[in-house]
């Protein structure tokens, strides 16, 4: 596949590079990049590799652009808010690099259509936010003998590497279970530095053009780590492991399985044994008068958009300090966004002493959602 007179000029500044050259641009316009999602990651990434001449760029996600994602997603503008996320990465790629084809899929990725959707792609980026996404991802590349460029963002900190290659480690290799839900904020929850997720795509896009292009050395069997708030970045070895569930010898993962119920499987032995409750229970019990105490853990802003009526607000980096002020004797309704935090603040109150305790399931969100429209969650 050759480059034509308007590609011999777009990308003259490639062709000069050692090593690279007109051979490295004719390998990028044959390949193709699948990024799972058009987000914070997404966004740079699919830039850099639209405008590097990546022939065919694939793009999958199903949300619609937020005013909340603007400060790290460079894909969107403020006019934006609302429509579909694809619609308007489609069309700002196009007309970035005209001469390449982006090929839009607005499903949720999932375990039935992960495999037909990576098939036809070289390299996959995981610009995805959550574990569920992240081990659907790997487990797909593995199935498929398809690179996985991972990427991961959180408050100053991310982490890239490159894993299911023939013979380097896959993400299960680092992580063999998913952590707690309850112990891992989002970054809704947690919050992000606006540039962190452009430095991690964009290292993301360096990795699969060379990946594509057969130059340099790939983060294979390296994960790299990059503090903002340090500038610095440091890089670990990671092996892979021979009893690895999905890339071992003997792998015990053959096919794609259901990732959301391997994730919220994944539970700490304490909130084994601790009672939860659903907003409709909550309700239900508020409306017979029950003595009990509701809290939420949020942050002031969260607590000032909308919550629960009758509830304490004691944010979670609060709690110990404020805990004295909690009656032991009565029970306590801890909540948040999504249940990630209020399950943190359970298990703290519960190294406090505290007996008489339950997390709202679902957080504020499924309280929105299941009792109370009225309620603005985000």
């Amino acid at each position: 596949m050759t480059l034509s007179t308007s590609e011999l000029r777009r990308y003259s500044r490639h062709i000069l590079l050692p090593r690279f050259g007109r051979e490295g641009q004719e390998k990028l316009k044959r390949g193709s990049a699948l990024i799972v999602g058009a987000g914070g990651l997404g966004s740079p990434a699919a830039l850099y590799l639209a405008a590097a001449g990546v022939g065919r760029i694939g793009l999958v996600d199903f949300d619609r652009v937020d005013i909340s994602n603007l400060h790290r997603q460079v894909l969107y503008e403020t006019a934006d808010a609302g429509r579909s996320k694809l619609d308007v990465a489609a069309s700002r790629l196009r007309a970035s690099n005209n001469e390449i084809s982006i090929e839009p899929h607005e499903v949720e990725l999932s375990s039935d259509n992960a495999l037909p959707i990576f098939q036809s792609y070289d390299v996959v980026l995981d610009g995805s936010d959550n574990f569920a996404t992240r081990y659907l991802v790997n487990d797909a590349c593995v199935i498929l003998g398809k690179p996985d460029i991972y990427g991961s963002v959180f408050r100053f900190d991310g982490q890239a590497s490159v894993f299911a290659t023939a013979d380097g480690p896959c993400y299960r290799c680092l992580y063999p279970e998913p952590p707690p839900p309850e112990l891992i904020p989002s970054c809704a929850e947690g919050g992000v530095l606006g540039v962190l997720p452009g430095v991690i795509g964009m290292i993301q896009a360096t990795e699969a053009l060379k990946l594509l292009t057969g130059t340099g050395a790939p983060l294979i069997g390296r994960l790299l780590l990059y503090d903002a708030l340090g500038m610095e970045f440091r890089t670990i070895r990671v092996g892979k492991n021979e009893d690895c569930s999905v890339c071992g010898k003997h792998p015990t993962i053959r096919e794609l399985i259901d990732y959301k119920q391997f994730c919220e499987g994944a539970r700490s032995p304490v909130m084994e044994e601790t009672l939860e409750i659903t907003p409709t229970e909550l309700r239900d019990r508020m409306s017979r008068n029950d003595v009990l105490t509701v809290v939420d853990v949020r942050e002031p802003q969260e607590w000032n958009m909308g919550r629960i009526e009758g509830a304490r607000h004691i944010p979670l980096g609060q709690l110990i300090a404020q805990h004295d002020t909690l009656d032991r004797n009565q029970e306590i309704i801890l909540y948040c966004r999504s249940g990630a935090r209020s399950g943190r603040a359970l298990l703290m109150l519960q190294q406090a002493g505290f007996k008489k305790l339950k997390n709202m399931v679902g957080g504020i969100l499924r309280w929105s959602r299941e009792v109370d429209p009225s309620v603005k969650a985000e």
